[in-house]
């Protein structure tokens, strides 16, 4: 929209208005004119030619406007509103990297404060061992007990004064106390900080993550922005439940204000054990909210002990007492809006009281970092975007819904695992083998919830839940990998009469019990229906449909299609010390918020998190052999070898079943045999996949007959060149095999090779490849071309194939194809052509989708 300038009258104005639309030049526009395009533009920002006409027909107002003027309008319109939500972005980014840099700045102060404190102490360690050794003379060992033991009394160890246990005076001072300390880690070097791998500063990253070296127990620390104002973050943090899945219960039982303004709160909490063989964890600890004079919120916490003073917890047979150190929250306001996170988490778990070969995961800063201080701020995030509006869920559910939903998934894996007596869980004896764990839940409305009806999966015999669980130990087997495994190929290790089974628990009448009763069902493929995700992609919450099940006439009818409700965390192979999680239960097609869920799954914790940096040659990771003959990574390679070899995870298994009270000796048996061999297909994965395996310098096992990566790397970029006249990967003549595999991998373009057959099936795919498919060159097999194209895409395929076969590439228009996970991804433009070997003759057919991105 622009102007011409004003004439003296109106029909001057008119006549230059004319002549201006004539001449193809600015229009003024009326308010009214501009207040009809508004309208428009609200309900169809970029209307057809047609529609514009039939607009000027329409408005009268509008009638002296030419088409070609409305377009311009509209034209320039959508400018500016581009322009505009630039200018809102770049305003976003810009408050939070003005944040970010105020945040880095104070960390470098702390940074600076602590180098001057190891020198100050270097020095001073310096000058005690120089006397020691002018004092050391032929009575040097009395001398020196004498003087450490007079050097002791000179320092007594700090203890805290005596306070009245019932006297709020008291409890303040404690609070006081656990304030300065928890500022003193959050700001200050009371910690010896390093900062985790990965977790890189920036506008859009989750923050400034470092754990613990050399402390007293474990501790973690984060700093991070959010959008939300500091008192939404303060309520967020102190609902714990709603985020730490490790929470069993949170009871506030006694809540003292004080005279600043803030409160005292006495807590009791409990906390599950991530495995069957050890015992779980409870906190008695105060909590003190107040604010400090620039503005900011504090929510501190710690253990209430005889050292500390307080009064005592409440007693709990079945779990250990475990110390909060000082930890909490400080919360700044940003200016602009928004809040500025410290997050600081320290405890000692008692790792002494658990079996030595699990004691990591007791001592591992990192995996405190991964389940609670990210876990927050994650939470966080998650919480501001949603209520921003920047994230759009699937399937017409609630953010809080699905959220819910995790929860419940997450919850009710924690309960089987754990199956705590004030839960209803008692233990079967065994069959002799004490390798699987049965224990039976005679009152599941005490586990489920008491607005569950237990009518729809119990019939009037009565029942309940029978929960068959196991842990063993993994070697060389990243969890990450592993687990992504198990939910890409279901059919590996599960089995579809169990299935059926588990599924008819939600109806009236169960299923006959898989084994008392032949079942002609056949598990056919599965397709897995995103629901949600969180930010960074690190856990998924996403619907499976199991296809194919059929049943003879004589058996109980059920759909042929069955669903299940799945949770599936920790896939990121580079998240030193994230737990991989698939959890699982059975649903119906009517899927309710309030849907009765039975959760079984898998955990894999790892137990040997000793090396901040990701091993050089990580299982069936294309990108291990890109330094492969150079010495940097000849070096890389030997040196993390042992790391890699010695890769220790705990894997826990949890399957649940409901049972009538006649056939629960027969569900047991059913039970412990399938986690038996659910056991033994993890145990033959484990072998597959477990880096021992493979070549000490090849991160990827080729099949026999198939070339080396680097080889196949030359083939596929001289075929490209050959066949279109154009380089693929812009390389200096010099450049070797390395430098080739290096740009192939790395390709923005997805780039992926299959097989010349009937049924081609995939053998190579990039980085960029394997995200846009969803899966692992282990699993790329698996994936066929046919799978991933749609009808339109087989059909240009089919059409163009024989002039592919015979000029030897070809280009095909923009579509639509799926991931092996079953989401749509479009394309802008795809070629492909024929792989050629050194003896030029065929080798595969090589495909590169352009600019591909989710739909």
């Amino acid at each position: 929209m622009a102007m011409v300038v004003a004439g003296q009258g109106v029909g001057k104005e008119a006549g230059k208005m004319q002549q201006g639309m004539e001449a193809g030049k600015y229009v003024r526009y009326t308010p009214e004119q501009v207040e009809a395009l508004e309208r428009v533009y609200s309900e169809c920002p970029k209307p057809s030619s047609m529609r514009r006409q039939q607009l000027i027909r329409e408005c009268p107002i509008l009638a002296n406007i030419e088409p070609k003027q409305i377009k311009v309008w509209f034209q320039n319109r959508r400018c500016r509103e581009k322009q505009r939500k630039e200018a809102s972005r770049l305003q976003t980014v810009n408050r939070k990297l003005t944040a970010m840099n105020k945040l880095l700045m104070e960390e470098n102060d702390r940074l600076q404060k602590q180098v001057s404190q190891l020198v100050y102490e270097n020095g001073y360690m310096r000058q005690q061992l120089h006397n020691a050794s002018v004092a050391t003379t032929d009575t040097s060992c009395e001398s020196v007990v004498t003087s450490g033991q007079h050097h002791h009394q000179q320092n007594p160890a700090p203890q805290h004064p005596q306070r009245d246990a019932n006297n709020p005076a008291g409890l303040l001072a404690i609070a006081e106390e656990t304030l300065a300390e928890f500022l003193s880690k959050a700001t200050g070097t009371a910690v010896d900080w390093v900062q985790m791998v990965g977790m890189k500063p920036g506008p859009d990253s989750i923050g400034i993550i470092a754990v613990s070296h050399n402390c007293s127990g474990v501790a973690a620390r984060a700093c991070g922005l959010v959008s939300l104002e500091p008192t939404k973050v303060a309520e967020i943090l102190k609902d714990r439940p709603s985020w730490y899945r490790d929470c069993r219960c949170l009871d506030v039982l006694t809540v003292i204000p004080t005279g600043n303004g803030g409160n005292i709160e006495l807590i009791y909490m409990q906390t599950y054990a991530p495995t069957t063989l050890a015992s779980a964890r409870d906190f008695w600890t105060l909590r003190y909210t107040t604010g400090l004079e620039d503005g900011s919120l504090v929510i501190c916490e710690r253990s209430l002990t005889p050292s500390t003073g307080g009064p005592a917890g409440p007693p709990a047979p079945n779990f250990v007492r475990a110390e909060m150190l000082p930890s909490g929250y400080l919360i700044r306001p940003c200016e602009g809006g928004g809040s500025m996170i410290h997050i600081v988490d320290h405890i000692d778990l008692d790792a002494w009281s658990v079996p030595e070969v699990l004691r990591p995961l007791y001592e591992s800063p990192k995996i405190l970092a991964q389940k609670m201080t990210i876990a927050a701020l994650r939470n966080i995030r998650q919480i501001a975007l949603e209520t921003s509006g920047e994230i759009s869920y699937g399937g017409g559910r609630q953010p809080a819904v699905l959220r819910t939903f995790s929860q419940r998934l997450s919850r009710g894996f924690n309960d089987a695992v754990n199956g705590f007596a004030d839960d209803g869980w008692s233990l079967m004896g065994s069959d002799g083998v004490e390798d699987v764990t049965i224990a039976i839940n005679a009152s599941p409305n005490k586990l489920l919830g008491s607005h569950v009806n237990s009518s729809t999966m119990f019939s009037a015999m009565g029942g309940g839940i029978l929960c068959a669980k196991a842990s063993m130990l993994l070697q060389n087997v990243p969890p990450a990998l592993l687990v992504r495994f198990l939910r890409e190929h279901r059919s590996e290790w599960a089995d579809c009469a169990v299935d059926a089974y588990s599924a008819a628990s939600l109806r009236a009448c169960p299923y006959a019990v898989p084994g008392v009763r032949a079942s002609s069902g056949f598990l056919g493929g599965q397709v897995i229906l995103p629901l949600a995700h969180t930010i960074e992609h690190e856990e998924f919450l996403e619907v499976i449909r199991l296809e194919g099940h059929g049943f003879n006439q004589d058996e109980v009818v059920l759909s042929r299609d069955m669903y299940l409700l799945q949770l599936c965390s920790g896939v990121d192979e580079n998240a030193v010390g994230a737990c991989a999680q698939l959890v699982f239960a059975p649903i119906d097609e009517s899927f309710a918020d309030d849907a009765p869920l039975l959760p079984s799954g898998f955990r894999v914790i790892p137990l040997d998190p000793k090396t901040d940096a990701p091993a050089a040659n990580r299982t069936l990771d294309l990108a291990s052999t890109l330094e492969v003959g150079s010495g940097a990574a000849a070096r890389s390679s030997s040196e993390n070898a042992s790391d890699t070899y010695n890769l220790r995870s705990v894997l826990t298994i949890a399957f649940q079943f409901t049972y009538e009270n006649h056939l629960r000796e027969s569900v047991a048996a059913m039970a412990r045999q399938y986690v038996r061999s659910v056991v033994a297909s993890v145990q033959r994965v484990a072998m597959a996949i477990a880096p021992s395996r493979l070549g000490s310098q090849i991160g990827m096992k080729h099949p026999p007959g198939s070339p080396e990566a680097h080889t196949l790397a030359r083939w596929i970029s001289r075929s490209y060149r050959f066949h279109t006249g154009v380089e693929l990967l812009r390389a200096d003549s010099q450049a070797g095999s390395d430098s080739l595999l290096k740009l192939l991998w790395h390709h923005s373009d997805a780039i992926m090779c299959c097989s010349l057959k009937s049924s081609p099936v995939f053998s190579f795919a990039n980085q960029a490849g394997l995200d846009m498919l969803e899966t692992t060159l282990i699993a790329l097999q698996d994936v066929t071309l046919e799978k991933i194209l749609d009808d339109s895409g087989r059909k240009v395929l089919c059409s163009e194939f024989n002039k592919i076969m015979q000029e030897g590439s070809a280009y095909l228009p923009a579509g639509i194809c799926l991931s092996s996970m079953g989401r749509p991804v479009s394309y802008e433009q795809a070629v492909a052509w024929k792989v050629l070997n050194d003896e030029d003759s065929h080798h595969c057919l090589a495909f590169m989708f352009v600019n591909w991105s989710f739909v």
